[in-house]
């Protein structure tokens, strides 16, 4: 039981450090400088990402791109 819950924290925080990883990596060199998609780097995006992974940083970023429309 123990070793499960270690393994489902361990998860949670390498998706969590390769999801602000790739908003960072896309908030400084795939953008432009004066772009107003920039996804904050901020305790909600990290659980979002630890949650979600790889998708829940494209939602971050759809969230984002709607709110500018």
């Amino acid at each position: 039981m123990k070793k499960k819950m270690t393994g489902l924290i361990l998860h949670f925080f390498a998706r969590a450090v390769v999801g602000m990883m790739l908003i960072f990596i896309i908030n400084q060199w795939v953008l432009p400088a004066d772009s107003s998609i920039n996804v904050g780097l901020n305790p909600v995006s990290f659980l979002t990402s630890g949650t979600l992974g790889i998708p829940g940083v494209c939602l971050l970023y759809g969230i984002t791109f709607y709110q500018i429309l």
